[in-house]
């Protein structure tokens, strides 16, 4: 079956070879991610990376491909640092998209690309995904990088690591663990390495309880706990998240040494100048409480459960003023679940509405996201040497973020188009 039997949307020819000719792709100005704008900017290609940024009337390669944009603006394919890219939910099952019927691993892999599919017509060409059933997370990266599926950079996590519920019977190996289900402390690195040798490209761990209608923040791994994962998770050269919807558990993954901490909200200020001073980045996930309140018919929630996510939505989006106003690292992370692919960027609004201007709302799912993955030389930016990762938007993304929300109509990953909606 063709690609644009499976995937209608794009209707396009993805080869592995394709991307092998050096194109010249010239634009009405490329954003190019370092504040710098460059008006009729043409980027040269040579394989899956970008070698330079030509202006109007110098000389391009003889043997270029020249691809006329010049109706667009470019910036730099997006990340989106939280995810759940393997969570796809079918309408027609007849249930909610937390109660469908179980599907097999290898199948559960097979629908996902959709959620894959729909992420780069967002322009989000990389995502750090933040959990995944049965290292289906693993396998879906796997079939991207060395089976020439269509999708975006993934860098995945595995099981996150969570509490485990009793009963538990202890036996003679204190030290076993299953799927991230840590009961003790002591279980904590070998929970880690579990993970690592899965393939993991980073560690999550569940640091309070919250998840969908749930709003609560109850902290279910002490200080001690957290940092004995990020001890771990740095001994293997891995970075962690920390996912923590309170305050306590946001302000003790900040101190245990997360890399980035996730949805946290009522941060206090210490901890807030604490984050500034270790670098640690705030992925404040504001708008997936948006989708799940919005959503509520198909998720089955209640008016007061949709008025709670309501009500936590406008703590996060304040919290979230506060860090960027204290000088906390903020990266777009959408915490994208099964018909949120395709709303990945939403979350850019929220930024500029709490006081960042495009740019620097930009910023967070390019530069800032790039840093955050430890790929801040080869993502994030149209520079030489960066990957070909380009995203073209009509209209100037640095006057309006609704340009980059609403306006993407071509998105080249690695070399290879795999959005064109330009005809």
């Amino acid at each position: 079956m063709r690609l644009s039997q499976f995937f209608p949307a794009l209707a396009l020819a993805v080869t592995a070879h394709a991307q092998a000719q050096t194109k010249a792709l010239r634009f009405a100005s490329v954003v190019d991610g370092t504040g710098r704008v460059v008006p009729n900017g043409v980027v040269i290609v040579d394989g899956d990376k970008i070698t330079r940024i030509a202006g109007p009337r110098d000389a391009l390669p003889a043997n270029a491909q020249v691809i006329d944009l010049t109706r667009y603006t470019a910036i730099p394919g997006m990340i989106d640092v939280h995810t759940h890219i393997t969570y796809y939910w079918d309408p027609t099952s007849g249930t909610d998209p937390w109660r469908q019927p179980r599907r097999a691993p290898e199948m559960t892999v097979q629908v996902a690309r959709q959620n894959g599919i729909k992420a780069l017509e967002d322009g989000v060409t990389a995502v750090r995904d933040m959990g995944a059933s049965n290292y289906t997370d693993v396998a879906l990266r796997d079939s991207i990088n060395k089976a020439g599926w269509v999708g975006p950079r993934l860098f995945v996590s595995g099981s996150g690591l969570s509490r485990a519920r009793p009963p538990y019977q202890p036996n003679t190996d204190t030290t076993h663990t299953l799927r991230g289900r840590v009961f003790n402390i002591s279980q904590i690195p070998e929970a880690v390495k579990q993970q690592v040798d899965a393939g993991a490209d980073q560690i999550k761990m569940f640091g309070s309880t919250g998840s969908g209608a749930d709003v609560t923040g109850n902290e279910t791994f002490s200080f001690d706990e957290m940092k004995a994962a990020v001890d771990a998770a740095h001994g293997f050269g891995k970075r962690i998240a920390i996912h923590s919807y309170g305050p306590q558990g946001g302000r003790d993954a900040v101190l245990a040494g997360a890399n980035s901490l996730e949805h946290a909200i009522d941060l206090d200020d210490a901890t807030l100048a604490e984050m500034v001073k270790r670098g640690t980045f705030y992925v404040p996930t504001i708008d997936h409480n948006r989708y799940y309140a919005e959503y509520k018919t198909d998720f089955r929630y209640t008016d007061q459960q949709a008025a709670a996510l309501d009500s936590f939505r406008l703590r996060n989006f304040e919290t979230a003023r506060r860090a960027f106003k204290a000088g906390v690292k903020l990266a777009m992370g959408s915490d994208a679940v099964f018909h949120m692919f395709g709303q990945n960027t939403r979350e850019l609004g929220w930024y500029v509405k709490l006081g960042m201007t495009p740019a620097q709302a930009l910023a967070t799912a390019t530069t800032n996201g790039a840093a955050l993955l430890g790929q801040e030389k080869t993502l994030g930016k149209i520079a030489p040497g960066y990957y070909a990762d380009i995203v073209a938007v009509e209209g100037n993304p640095l006057n309006d973020i609704n340009v980059v929300l609403n306006n993407v109509r071509w998105v080249m990953k690695g070399g290879a188009v795999v959005v064109d909606k330009t005809k």
